[in-house]
């Protein structure tokens, strides 16, 4: 008899996005007209829960009695419906389950629950066996998942296997050549055969002994082009030039570098010729000459790192601002999800274990065309569509999680990346110098491993991403593939933002590639490594699989003996798991032991050797002028046609059902959101945030864009790159940086590299195109990431150098792109460039420095750079904003407003301003208050270019859902002089802010309170065992005691799993004590209770809003469920103010129209229409949303979630509890200043005033 319990979790139909989006995509992209419905089912298995536990969990955890219907055992079924169900593979990570876990254990502590989930699919409809198994191949992705059949298990619990003890290769290393070769072909092993003959050396000459298993396998991993850049740091002994047009440049600038090379490394033999020296030539060489005065010197290098002055409430201190790259181009493309959440997570790690607190990211990827058919889809390819859709979830789904602001996305579009995905993360961190101490490991000190466990995940990632890619990789590689687990991460960030934590870190480094071996083996040259100390996921795992595993989410860092303990205390706090599993030793050795005995001693010299030396041979390709995009005017023909036609382009058109995937406004600090002006159309070009200051006023600000085109880059990756530098200035000038502040980060992505010196050539060429364009603008690039793996069978990635600007600024030197006043002219400033079609540094540098000056003096009052799309896709972006219109001069030559003109800006000047322009300019229109866009005959209305721009890709990113209305909903102002008074008076009240796993908003309300003049109490909601969670309740309990507000803030709680938003807090404040201290405080002490996004969904799930009081949810419940549209949307709403029944919006205008950032994914209000009218004759619907003149309606581009009669926020009956959705918590000075509207609504202070 099975002791397992099975449950089966259905959302109503009405709900039921996820399947309706499911059935969209069966429909329209497999082409399977027959499916008449498709329902979507959530599968517990749950073993060692008693059964009052259980019944608790089942109604709040495992389902939600308003949206879910849910099935004991079985569930109804027709005979003829197709059913079939997906795990995670043995090993993978499963956050569902793994927070159903966490969430019962709120209800009993002391029980420990085995949980398991799967997804049951039942097709209804006629379906042949082909459509069957086309439909499963949709949803079951090989390297993370598989089909599971319907039979319950007798147990859940796994019994792992005693792994067997670490083999020795006996007779190593007297081992013959062919004897080692066949070795060395069994062992799939991503070093070369050289490499593995120099092993043997190593071991029969230094150690006369045999290596083991994990031996071979850390120095895999330690060697991997991942971890060592081998390709970059082959030596280049001989290289040659082809014939071409554009062959002087290109030889000339190979002979300054060797010229440079030669200065800087005088008498250095051990020097040679090598790609990574081609990399950092450039900066090495404006170093010697004074001009990296900023860059942070130390030994620990986590990511790129300078050293900014600023000033905090006028008193100037110093700041370390940090920026990485990263990219996960193998993994994004065999497993999009994990590929693209794991890599933005990487990113995060790299400055993050640098100790500065990450606060804005940019995400840059590469695809093929996602709007072909499913049919066209290469063998052993995922389809585009469903790889773009996939990866850019993961990403977004990581990154709303943690909490980090993601600025800008743009999606790159080339044929040749159907080769290999291309996935980049750019990050930027920063923290106050003081706390961030660089200090030596010296022996003795204790090297602490904290964060995620160990598993199987990742088991040769670094290795993994360092392979060819072919079909079968995609069966084989999922074990290299980690699943990331962003609440983890998030506890990682918050202690290190404490700055008594960071003090006692005298080193750290992330878990990246490589595992435990690289992380804590780059620590010190000598260390001592205790492999059983290492905390795992599950039993089982043999000491090789626990050196190498890639598992996410983990840092390692060095702390002095007598810190130690203080150190796991810090951690404890954060609810983090820490422990000691290494001590630094004299000797310069890496020993790894398990189960007592040292599987790895390896010499740090040998370990240093980086593998065998490699060497090639280059011969450069040059370009012609008859293929130059750069020189080619193209003839025009019929504008108006061409124009429409250019809006449509791939890489021109909007992306903003991507974008709004990813939460932009979160930390308060994003000076843009992505998309500005009233209508919320123009897309910024750069990404500007203030500095992550936790206490005072700061008006620093940081600025970040990058520059690439892979169709220019193909013609001559030496001309890519340096326009792909140029590009990424000219952002940075049009929005207001001083270009002369800029540093850059450059990301590599090529082919791969074989014994054929002509395959060199692309890399070779884009980084002497990149030396040239540093050492032209004299900016330095300090730090890039190469990833040289990008072939799939015959076909090869475009040659990729992005360069990624970052500049300091102040807040009142930015400027926003759309177009502001009807009468102003539009200019355009024409970059010199030579007979090669080359930037004429001086010049262009001369031209940006005065477009600076014109910006600050008021003369230019907004500005695009252009790329290779010209002027008419740059004008009609500025002009979607604002809906302003335009009018182009007619003299103006039409070949050339539509040929590429990289590093050229257009700008809009006041009319009256234009003769004081210190700028070289050609006036080419002006901006219109009529709605089209114009150039001599040829007229297009706004609206028509509108379309044209937006439904390239709907059908991929979609921005308007199925159920989309149009109609209007009324909003009829409640007034009432009968609002709650306070009897409870105090000077200064205490706001409690409880923050559970997942919670990400708490900074940002902690600070809204305080600038209103409350004292906040935050408190971390430990559960790593029973007793956390006892002492965690009792904490919680006396800290509501001392408090007036209990604010429940946003997040994640734990990422929205078990499937249903705040189940943490919902599921933690049923306890008796906690529902008590909620009741004492309402009850007798008359306060108050906020909850926003997350938080409201707490106060729905408790029954706070709309009872007033804990009473749960029922079936017929209001509740907060999916979006329409079925994915997280992050944009500006307007909220219309329709209540003023609750002392929350006392100084609030009644009627009034504001505007905050709404991030969500479950934010749809809905209830039966007898509440909804109750909800309105109380006057407890707070806010309506609605568009900029305070309609309200059903439209989603204003009612972004599509929620019953437009409500935003509620309250309790007597208004004292409010809950809404936008984040009214995120305004500050500076913020979101591309959006139009008033963002404050006073719901802070009048908070504080109530009790006053």
């Amino acid at each position: 008899m099975s002791s397992v319990k099975r449950v089966y979790v259905e959302k109503k139909p009405e709900f039921a996005v996820q399947a309706k989006e499911l059935m969209h995509e069966v429909i329209s992209y497999l082409g399977i007209q027959t499916v008449t419905n498709l329902r979507v089912l959530i599968r517990y298995d749950v073993e060692d829960l008693t059964e009052e536990t259980f019944e608790r969990a089942c109604n709040g955890v495992f389902a939600e009695p308003p949206v879910d219907m849910l099935y004991l055992e079985e569930f109804p079924v027709n005979a003829e419906d197709r059913i079939f169900s997906v795990e995670y593979l043995p090993g993978q990570f499963d956050q569902r389950a793994d927070s159903a876990v966490q969430c019962v254990q709120f209800i009993k502590e002391d029980e420990t629950p085995v949980i398991k989930t799967a997804k049951t699919y039942v097709i209804e409809g006629q379906v042949t066996d082909a459509e069957f198994e086309a439909i499963k191949a949709h949803c079951i992705n090989p390297v993370d998942s598989r089909e599971t059949g319907m039979d319950k298990p007798e147990t859940l619990v796994t019994h792992f296997e005693e792994p067997e003890d670490v083999k020795y290769f006996e007779g190593f290393k007297e081992m013959p050549e062919a004897e080692l070769k066949a070795l060395y072909n069994s062992l799939g092993l991503a070093m070369t055969f050289r490499d593995f003959q120099h092993i043997q050396n190593y071991f029969k000459n230094e150690e006369h002994r045999d290596p083991s298993m994990t031996e071979i396998r850390v120095l895999d991993t330690y060697w991997s082009d991942h971890c060592r850049h081998t390709t970059f740091s082959t030596e280049l002994t001989d290289v040659t030039f082809g014939d071409g047009d554009y062959r002087t440049p290109i030889e000339e600038t190979y002979r300054e570098y060797l010229q440079t090379h030669s200065e800087i490394f005088k008498g250095r033999e051990d020097k040679f010729v090598c790609l990574m020296d081609l990399a950092l030539m450039a900066m090495r060489k404006l170093k010697k000459e004074g001009k990296l005065e900023d860059q942070e010197e130390s030994d620990e290098i986590n990511a790129c790192s300078i050293v900014v002055p600023v000033e905090v409430d006028g008193v100037e201190e110093e700041w370390l601002v940090n920026f990485k790259n990263e990219t996960h181009n193998h993994p994004t493309e065999i497993e999009p999800f994990g590929g693209a959440a794991t890599c933005l997570g990487g990113a995060i790690r790299d400055p993050l274990s640098g100790r500065t607190y990450v606060y804005q990211a940019m995400r840059v990827t590469g695809a093929a065309d996602p709007t072909v058919s499913v049919q066209e889809t290469m063998k052993g390819k995922l389809p585009q569509k469903k790889l773009v859709r996939s990866a850019a979830h993961g990403y977004s789904s990581y990154g709303n999680q943690i909490g980090l602001a993601t600025g800008m996305v743009k999606e790159i579009y080339h044929p040749n990346y159907v080769a290999k995905r291309m996935e980049i993360g750019a990050v930027l961190g920063a923290a106050p110098r003081r706390a961030v101490i660089r200090e030596t490991s010296d022996p003795g000190d204790i090297i602490i491993l904290l964060g995620g466990r160990t598993g199987r995940d990742g088991c040769g990632g670094a290795t993994g991403s360092s392979k060819v890619h072919t079909e079968e990789s995609i069966e084989t590689c999922g074990a290299e593939v980690q699943k990331g687990n962003p609440p983890t991460e998030r506890k990682i960030q918050r202690l290190f933002r404490r700055e008594e934590v960071s003090k006692l870190i005298k080193k750290c480094n992330d878990f990246g590639a490589g595992g435990v071996s690289v992380a804590i083996g780059e620590l010190a040259d000598g260390l001592k490594v205790d492999l059983d100390k290492v905390p795992k996921k599950y039993a089982g795992l043999d000491g090789t699989e626990i050196a190498i595993s890639e598992s996410q989410e983990r840092m390692a860092v060095v702390v002095s003996p007598e810190d130690a303990e203080q150190f796991l205390a810090y951690a404890k706090e954060e609810n983090l798991e820490a422990v000691k599993v290494a001590v630094v030793t004299e000797e310069p050795r890496l020993v790894l032991s398990w189960r007592g005995k040292d599987i790895v001693d390896i010499s740090r010299a040998f370990l240093d050797t980086n593998g065998a030396h490699q060497e090639t041979t280059v011969k450069v390709d040059i370009p012609m002028e008859e293929d130059s995009p750069l020189v080619q005017f193209v003839e025009v023909g019929d504008v108006r046609e061409k124009w429409l036609n250019t809006l449509k382009d791939l890489n021109v058109c909007s992306q903003k059902g991507l974008v709004e995937m990813f939460d932009g406004s979160i930390g308060a600090a994003s000076v843009f959101m992505p998309h500005g002006g009233k209508y919320q159309m123009t897309e910024t070009q750069s990404m500007v945030a203030k500095l992550p200051v936790m206490n005072g006023k700061c008006d620093t600000v940081t600025m970040m864009s990058y520059g690439f085109d892979p169709y220019l880059s193909s013609w001559s990756p030496y001309h890519g790159a340096v326009y792909a530098v140029t590009e990424s200035v000219a952002k940075i000038v049009a929005t207001g940086g001083d270009y002369r502040r800029i540093r850059f980060t450059f990301q590599e992505y090529f082919r791969r590299m074989t014994e054929d010196p002509s395959r060199w050539s692309q890399p070779f060429a884009a980084l002497l195109g990149a030396y040239k364009a540093q050492i032209g603008f004299g900016l330095p690039s300090i730090g890039g990431k190469d990833s040289m793996s990008g072939t799939f069978e015959n076909i090869d990635v475009p040659p990729t150098l992005v360069s990624f600007a970052v500049d300091i600024a102040k807040q009142q030197d930015i400027i926003t792109p759309e177009l502001k006043n009807a009468g102003n002219k539009l200019v355009w400033l024409r970059i010199d460039k030579d007979s090669y079609s080359l930037p004429v540094y001086e010049k262009v540098m001369e031209q940006y420095g005065k477009f600076t000056e014109d910006i600050g003096g008021g003369r230019i009052v907004s500005a695009y750079a252009l790329d290779r799309h010209g002027v008419i896709a740059a004008v009609s972006k500025m002009a979607f904003g604002n809906g302003m219109g335009v009018k182009l001069e007619h003299n103006l030559d039409a070949r050339e407003l539509f040929a590429p003109a990289f590093g050229d800006i257009v700008a809009e000047v006041p009319a009256d301003k234009l003769g004081e322009l210190q700028i070289s300019y050609t006036v080419i229109g002006e901006v219109t208050s009529g709605q089209t866009l114009s150039y001599r005959d040829a007229v297009i209305t706004l609206k028509e270019a509108g379309e044209a721009w937006t439904e390239t890709l709907e059908n991929v990113f979609r921005t308007v859902s199925d159920e989309a209305g149009t109609e209007e909903v009324a909003s009829p102002l409640y007034k009432t002089e009968d609002i709650h008074i306070c009897t409870h008076k105090i000077g200064q009240p205490t706001v409690f802010i409880p923050v559970f796993p997942g919670t990400n908003c708490e900074y940002d309300s902690a600070r809204a309170f305080e600038r209103a003049g409350a004292k906040v109490i935050t408190r971390v909601f430990k559960n790593m065992d029973a007793s956390d969670i006892l002492d965690s309740v009792a904490e919680f309990e006396k800290e509501i005691a001392k408090s007036q507000i209990i604010m429940f803030p946003g997040g994640f709680s734990a990422g929205d799993e078990p499937d249903g938003s705040a189940k943490f807090f919902a599921t933690a404040f049923q306890n008796a004590k906690l529902k008590e201290a909620v009741e004492k405080l309402l009850g007798e002490r008359d306060g108050l209770v906020l909850g926003v996004c997350n938080g409201f969904q707490t106060l729905v799930k408790l029954g706070l809003v709309p009872h007033g009081a804990i009473v749960g949810q029922t079936s017929d419940s209001p509740t907060l469920t999916y979006n329409t549209i079925g994915r997280h949307i992050s944009k500006m709403v307007y909220t219309k103010v329709v209540s003023n029944k609750s002392p929350w919006l006392a100084q609030a205008e009644l009627g009034g129209v504001y505007t905050n950032p709404a991030s969500h994914g479950e934010g749809r209000f809905v209830a039966s229409e007898e509440w909804l009218d109750r909800l309105f004759v109380n006057g407890q619907v707070a806010t309506q949303y609605c568009d900029v003149s305070g309609n309200v309606s059903m439209n989603e581009e204003w009612n972004v979630n599509g929620s019953y009669r437009a409500i935003e926020g509620i309250t309790s009956p007597d208004g004292r509890v409010l809950g809404k959705m936008a984040h009214s918590e995120r305004r500050a000075d500076g913020v979101a200043i591309n959006i139009y509207g008033e963002q404050d609504l006073k719901i802070f202070e009048s908070g504080v005033a109530y009790f006053k």
